[in-house]
């Protein structure tokens, strides 16, 4: 009778054995896997958190093959994007147990100490200066730039600018993007001053006018501290509170008595931004899918004593869509809304600065108080490569990317100016449309050149070049 229930015993386990096999098989057919280790590699200065700061992938997670070559890929974008290295790979391998997975990590960093000597122009853009200013050379500044990233291996950086020539210029800033233990809370110091002797005015005719003498006719100073929270991988909080301070000279106030407003010559206040982005690109440097918005409120006068009084409210979205074939398409709408509608010349912001413009009025500054601006990109990818170059013995330069993408766009846009007589605007208050196709050359360190050939809604045609460093 022993010998029965032993048998009996010995059947049942093996149906429960069998059971749980079965199960194991059913799982292991079904695709999942599961993480091990996730380790890094190649990283001399940047501490390991920093990058493990950007992966979903944790240790012990469950995920399909599939659904875990998906998700290192959108992984691995977010790692390049933090601007700290040069390649970034992603690499799997089976863990010595021969159950998990393990992720490896694999970077090359960039070249985090930069000292470079300065020679620039002094004008808006490269159009404006060849265009309109005739190539004038003696309209550079010259000096150093100084940038050391990753300091303390945490992401943070220094910087210092020091320039010559046509806008004497210095500015010195470290951020911290991580302070807490969280890691996501930052904070950003620095303070700037520059001054004048050539000043642009006023806008007149929708250009900006020069005075230029040998004496000083602007001085600025300002000051900030910047707290910035980032509880999400793709969402940012920042409030940048900064004191600024200006002197124009007698003549530049009877040249433009609206300059900073009843023939005023100093100009102190406090000014309070916060900042909402959601940034959800494959790449910050170029993207070419995904999305991106952005809300800005901005107190300018915070104490009765202030210079100034004003409240303005931005806003933008921006669409990345990858259409197949090499091609990509991305659309994108900003606009700014200010109170109150008489403002100093000063805080007067319309179309026509950095990348707020529709293209083909890069010779144009339309100023106004409120604005909107729709552009849209269709692209085609010539070629997108990668090369190493074994003969340069500087690891952080040895690796080259580089990517060609034919363009074609169309943008408008529309400034309302609500005192048109200040500035004898030809193109406020008028929709203004802009058209054109280029070529652009993407490499490494952000560096982006642009040739575009133009067409405005003034029948204008022109040829803009530019070379910008992007992030």
């Amino acid at each position: 009778m022993k010998f029965y229930k032993k048998i009996c015993l010995f059947v049942i386990f093996l149906i429960i054995a069998g059971y749980a096999h079965g199960q194991i098989v059913t799982a292991d057919s079904s695709g999942l896997l599961v993480i091990g280790d996730v380790r890094v590699e190649g990283n001399h200065r940047t501490r390991s958190g920093i990058i493990l700061r950007e992966m979903a992938i944790k240790t012990g997670d469950t995920l399909t093959t599939a659904a875990l070559k998906e998700q290192l890929e959108i992984d691995r974008r977010k790692v390049v994007n933090t601007n700290l290295f040069v390649t970034v790979e992603l690499l799997t391998q089976a863990n010595v147990d021969s159950v998990r997975t393990d992720i490896r990590i694999v970077v090359k960093e960039r070249w985090y100490f930069i000292f470079l000597p300065v020679f620039q122009l002094a004008d808006r853009n490269f159009n404006e200066w060849w265009y309109e200013r005739k190539r004038d050379l003696s309209r550079t500044t010259y000096g150093v730039y100084l940038s050391y990233g990753n300091v303390t291996g945490r992401a943070d950086k220094l910087r210092f600018l020091a320039e010559f020539g046509f806008i004497p210029k210095f500015e010195l800033a470290y951020s911290l993007p991580y302070l807490d233990k969280a890691q996501k809370t930052g904070i950003t110091i620095g303070t700037s001053y520059s001054l004048n002797k050539t000043t642009a005015f006023r806008t007149w005719r929708d250009k900006l006018q020069y005075f230029n003498s040998e004496e000083v006719n602007r001085e600025r100073f300002s000051a900030y501290v910047a707290l910035s929270r980032r509880n999400k991988y793709y969402t940012f909080h920042s409030v940048d509170l900064r004191w600024s301070h200006g002197n124009i000279s007698d003549t530049i106030a009877t040249l433009n008595p609206n300059y900073f407003l009843d023939s005023k010559k100093k100009q102190e206040y406090f000014q309070l931004t916060y900042t909402f982005s959601y940034d959800k690109r494959d790449n910050v440097q170029y993207a070419l899918s995904g999305q991106t918005a952005g809300i800005q409120v901005s107190k300018s006068g915070l104490l009765p004593s202030d210079d100034i009084n004003m409240l303005y409210f931005y806003g933008s979205v921006r669409k990345y869509v990858p259409l197949g074939k090499k091609f990509f398409f991305n659309t994108g709408f900003r606009g700014r809304v200010s109170f109150p509608k008489r403002q100093p010349y000063q805080q007067t912001v319309g179309l026509g600065y950095r990348n707020d413009l529709v293209r083909g009025y890069e010779l144009y500054v339309v100023d106004g108080q409120d604005y909107g601006l729709i552009k849209n990109e269709l692209k085609y990818r010539l070629f997108s490569t990668q090369k190493h170059l074994s003969f340069i013995p500087i690891r952080q330069f040895n690796t080259i990317p580089l990517a060609v993408y034919l363009n074609t766009f169309a943008d408008a846009g529309y400034v309302k100016n609500h005192y048109p007589e200040f500035s004898n605007t030809r193109l406020g208050n008028s929709m203004l449309y802009g058209a054109g196709a280029g070529l652009d050359i993407v490499t490494f360190y952000n560096i982006v050149t642009r040739f575009n050939f133009t067409l405005n809604g003034k029948g204008e045609k022109r040829f803009f070049f530019n070379v910008a460093r992007e992030f």
